[in-house]
């Protein structure tokens, strides 16, 4: 992909995963460079239960402001957003966030799909879509939903991933731009901050 197509202006870089996904976040986080020129939002599988635990712990690796995401929070670049337990992890047209406490998708919520075709819908070709480590099909109906509206599709190598299931079926299912390992993800994510116009 030429490189004027990554100098777009994103608003999100939406990150999904399950089993296997924290271990890169972990490494992810800290290697950021601030400041971010669009919203970081993470989707991860969780337990069914209230807890500031992964918060936290992520919040403890990156010098970026990060917060589990609160009902009518706005969408503001440079952060990063994390999806609460329990609740499927909505964008609406305004520019906030909601959450939504319908049934599970793909056995999961907060469900991955979810999160993306509704960013999709909203912002289109201005967000970027990552699928990491995991065990389910969760997030490529998202990433089919992001290209189709424009956006770019990046996917962890699995054979870099703690269960490569996930970013394979993605990889299988979906036109995927990029399959990158752990380091090659930390640099596209840098770049793209670094090509785009930097916010005021």
């Amino acid at each position: 992909m030429a490189e004027n197509r990554l100098m777009e202006k994103y608003k999100a870089v939406l990150i999904g995963g399950s089993t296997g996904s924290i271990d890169v976040l972990l490494q992810l986080l800290p290697a950021l460079r601030p400041p971010l020129s669009f919203a970081l939002i993470i989707v991860v599988h969780r337990k069914n239960t209230a807890d500031s635990t992964l918060a936290n712990l992520l919040s403890f690796k990156t010098n970026l402001p990060l917060r589990e995401v609160d009902d009518k929070d706005p969408m503001l670049p440079g952060n990063i957003y994390l999806a609460p337990a329990d609740y499927h992890l909505l964008l609406e047209q305004d520019g906030t966030f909601s959450l939504d406490d319908s049934e599970k998708v793909n056995y999961s919520r907060p469900s991955i799909d979810v999160t993306f075709e509704s960013a999709a819908d909203v912002y289109g070709p201005a967000l970027v879509g990552v699928l990491l480590s995991g065990a389910n099909a969760d997030g490529t109906a998202g990433l089919r939903a992001i290209k189709k509206a424009g956006g770019v599709l990046v996917a962890q190598q699995p054979e870099t991933a703690q269960v490569g299931f996930m970013p394979q079926q993605a990889i299988l299912s979906a036109p995927v731009d990029y399959v990158l390992d752990v380091p090659e993800l930390i640099r596209f994510i840098n770049r793209l901050s670094e090509l785009a116009p930097k916010f005021s």
